[in-house]
């Protein structure tokens, strides 16, 4: 069959404008991969040849909240490799092994990966500047020491448990290096190089510089001074108690800021591989947790006070016991104290006055304030590893268990929750989260990114109520079982606290946990100090054991804070034993006649120069000393032109 030449043109026209219309498509695409893909395209591809090595950001610094540094980094060299630059990865691995101690295999096995930068590790990471030489002095291809940074607490074990401490590669893993992780650790930046197949750097390739981000730096609620007096104190309760542990615990309790934050044994963060597991990791005053004892009476007392179920000036008997479901709880007292107030039974901590306490609240009553004061669950400090503390299930709480909880035996609770619940109690009602953080910095300008603001929980008890409560506590110090923790010049409130350990499901009786809870000053508090020393050796009460910690600590505490001394406080009972606190008299300006004539038997004298006169005197007129101690006078033939405070007028 003949085709016409018609068709024969028609079917090629057909052809090519169909080869047409696919050169113009090709045309089209090439121009739209040129014009447009073009540029992703030709990224794609160089990012396949660039190879980055990273720059590490420096951790961010840790203060105190007076700019105490308490870690910061130091520069220390590691090793790393090019594996494609090692000419002789075996002679370069036997080389590399005997400067650091190292396993050749291991170090022939890293260095002969198919990466682009490998650290030899574990032996090459922060050596010794000497090793870092060393090796440097090798010349080894492919082989280079960089600087590397390494976290440095310059104060030892100073607030271990609050700081922790970071990894070999600089990540948090306790503390709060743990906690804020993220926020000190920064962003990292990069050199990046175009490189061929086998790793080598291309000519005529420019490098490119991200600068890493440096972390932020943190100031923390710690006050390094305060810090030191809390620890000085453990440590000499470890060593002249023999105890198990030491806790202690500082803080504002106007706004949950800690202070002071301290457990016993310690250890140092930048040797923390030389101590156990077991006293790294325990965190003790938010970890551990224990019957409070007498301690938690505060609790008890602050309800009760609030539902006006009690009448501190109303009386009441103690014989010793108190017959409760067919058990017969006892006092610590032997025989019992006899007809008291409620004040005195707090002053007294009398347990069978707080079984009747609790026993007008009611259990619901009496465990919904418990549980407003933040027992039973964490109180969200930042800082990992806390517990939370067991309390009864409302549904198996009978007669003697209410008993029992009202004076702080069958709970269990953390020494932090103990803190922040007593400090809601004496400082207006108001339960606080306590927190350790208190602001970030910008490392290089210095300037604060974010303040850490105090968060109330909620308002427990009233003012009134927390008034009452503070009155109450502060004539347990003054007249009651903490005397021990009495400051002359300073109001001073707590409560002690004895509580038997629980050893294999039973109640000891030889081991306890001593405990004392103070605040101070107690028309004002600015500070609130909890100390529990666990099973010490010799006798085992907390007002006997706890309480002169407690005392030693706030006393420091107090004149570093410049807290004014108080002239209105109530005054201490004076007991077998104790020496008396008196008014030293102003002495300047009187002759030693006079002096002998009027001054009273209550001081000792020791004289300093020759004459008649006084011209001054150490202590100053106007402080209190103990009763027989010894005012020291400066004696002239002059007489002192001065205004009669103990010093002469300039």
């Amino acid at each position: 069959m003949r085709v016409s030449n018609v068709t024969v043109r028609r079917r090629l026209l057909i052809a090519l404008l169909g080869m047409g219309l696919l050169f113009l498509a090709l045309v089209i695409r090439l121009g739209y991969v040129q014009l447009v893909m073009g540029p992703k395209l030709s990224r794609m591809a160089e990012d396949s040849w660039r190879r980055n090595i990273p720059f590490t950001a420096k951790r961010g610094e840790i203060w105190d909240r007076n700019g105490v540094k308490l870690t910061y980094n130091v520069s220390t060299p590691s090793v790393m490799a090019i594996p494609v630059q090692v000419k002789d990865p075996q002679t370069t691995a036997s080389r590399l092994a005997a400067v650091l101690g190292a396993s050749k295999d291991t170090i022939y096995a890293q260095i002969t990966k198919k990466q682009l930068i490998v650290r030899i590790q574990p032996g090459g990471r922060k050596i010794s500047p000497e090793k870092a030489q060393e090796i440097r002095q090798l010349n080894l291809p492919g082989i280079v020491v960089a600087e590397d940074n390494q976290r440095y607490y310059p104060f030892g074990s100073l607030a271990a448990h609050i700081l922790g401490f970071t990894g070999i590669d600089n990540q948090g893993l306790t503390g709060v290096e743990a906690k804020y992780d993220s926020q000190l650790s920064g962003i990292s930046g990069s050199v990046s190089f175009l490189s061929d197949a086998a790793g080598r750097k291309m000519p005529n390739s420019s490098d490119e510089y991200v600068p890493p981000k440096d972390g932020l730096n943190l100031e923390l609620t710690i006050d390094s001074h305060l810090q030191s007096v809390m620890e000085r104190e453990l440590d000499q309760a470890m060593i002249n108690l023999k105890a198990e542990h030491a806790i202690g615990i500082m803080m504002n309790p106007n706004n949950g800021e800690i202070l002071a934050m301290s457990g016993r044994p310690t250890f140092e963060p930048g040797h923390f591989r030389d101590y156990p597991p077991e006293v790294y990791n325990r965190n003790l005053p938010i970890w551990m947790t224990y019957e409070p004892g007498s301690t938690f009476k505060i609790i008890t007392l602050a309800a009760a006070l609030e539902e006006h179920k009690v009448n501190l000036s109303d009386p009441f008997f103690d014989p010793g016991y108190i017959e409760v479901g067919g058990a017969r709880l006892r006092c610590w007292k032997r025989g019992g104290h006899g007809s008291e107030s409620f004040l005195e039974v707090v002053q007294n901590s009398c347990n069978p006055g707080f079984v009747v306490m609790g026993q007008r609240l009611g259990k619901e009553t009496l465990f919904d304030y418990i549980t407003r004061f933040g027992f039973g669950r964490k109180t969200g400090i930042d800082l990992g590893g806390e517990e939370n503390g067991i309390l009864f299930k409302l549904n198996r709480v009978g007669p003697v268990e209410l008993a029992t909880t009202s004076f702080g035996q069958g709970v269990s609770v953390t020494p932090i929750q103990q803190v922040a619940a007593v400090a809601a109690a004496i400082n207006g009602g108001k339960l606080y989260t306590p927190h350790v953080a208190k602001a970030w910095y910008n490392p290089e300008t210095g300037q604060p990114v974010e303040e850490v603001q105090p968060k109330l929980v909620n308002q427990v008890i009233s003012e009134e109520t927390s008034k009452q409560v503070r009155e109450a506590l502060e004539t347990v110090v003054a007249q009651g079982s903490g005397k021990n923790a009495f400051i002359d010049g300073y109001r001073v409130g707590g409560k002690t606290g004895t509580a038997q350990k629980v050893i294999n499901g039973r109640y000891s009786s030889s081991e306890h946990i001593v405990s004392f809870i103070g605040f101070a000053p107690a028309d004002d508090p600015q500070v609130i100090c909890y100390v529990a020393v666990d099973n010490p050796q010799g006798i085992q009460f907390g007002g006997v054991v706890a309480a002169p910690i407690v005392g030693n600590i706030l006393r420091d505490t107090l004149t570093y804070l410049k807290v004014e001394p108080r002239k209105d406080q109530v005054p201490k009972e004076i007991g077998y034993g104790d020496t008396p606190i008196v008014e030293v008299p102003n002495l300047v300006g009187m002759t030693v006649n006079d002096i002998y004539e009027e001054m009273r038997s209550d001081f000792r004298l020791a004289k300093a120069g020759a004459g008649n006169y006084v011209i001054s005197q150490v202590p100053k007129p106007g402080t209190r000393a103990e009763q027989g101690s010894t005012i020291r006078i400066y004696m002239s033939d002059t007489p002192p032109a001065g205004d009669g405070s103990g010093e002469p007028n300039p």
